[in-house]
């Protein structure tokens, strides 16, 4: 390995290092309590070595941010591996998010319920034009459009209002999942409830 693949090795292990530092104190003891400072404590390093890595505490939640959002993307969008009906699509695509929410846990609630303007930019969906501005929310409408495509006066204004009104039932039922600690049989009764009434829902509109 040559002097500059070695320094480049080096320079993605210490940024990850920060990273996991980072996501550590933010399970514990919440995103406000993020700093630089505590950052450097924990990993060792003076504050300027943080810096000379990311550019403020901002900068370093937009990287956790980014690749947990990558990850729900990745969920809403995974191929149609059940023929060409856009609601069982729509549907299955939905569980693979709320496993993936479910999966992270403690990650999840942290950064969803999270106020700073790095988690926001993310992580806001509700406001008018959501689907534009937010992929997840962008592709829910996507699906709705194909659903709803028939359905006389239904125009993306609604489509994106229908799309907001089910990841935020989304976004709560994995919350209080993760909040009241369901056993795994209930959390099942829970999702499969909520696909099925989302699936009715999309079929009267």
């Amino acid at each position: 390995m040559g002097i500059q693949e070695r320094k480049e090795r080096e320079k993605a292990e210490m940024r990850e290092k920060i990273l996991q530092a980072a996501i550590e104190i933010m399970r514990n003891e919440g995103i406000e309590k993020l700093s630089i400072r505590k950052l450097a404590e924990k990993i060792e390093y003076s504050p300027a070595n943080v810096y000379h890595y990311f550019r403020d505490k901002e900068d370093i939640l937009d990287h956790i941010i980014s690749d947990r959002y990558q990850q729900f993307i990745d969920a809403l969008s995974a191929p149609d591996c059940h023929g060409n009906d856009p609601v069982e699509y729509l549907l299955n695509n939905l569980r693979r998010f709320i496993t993936l929410a479910l999966t992270m846990e403690e990650d999840y609630k942290t950064l969803m319920l999270g106020e700073s303007p790095a988690v926001l930019a993310r992580t806001s969906v509700l406001q008018r034009g959501a689907a534009s501005d937010r992929r997840a929310i962008g592709m829910m409408r996507d699906i709705l459009r194909v659903i709803l495509k028939d359905r006389a006066g239904y125009d993306d204004s609604q489509l994106e209002l229908t799309a907001q009104i089910i990841w935020a039932s989304m976004f709560g039922l994995v919350m209080r999942i993760n909040t009241e600690q369901i056993d795994k049989e209930q959390q099942e009764r829970l999702i499969r409830h909520f696909l099925e009434f989302i699936a009715a829902a999309v079929g009267t509109l």
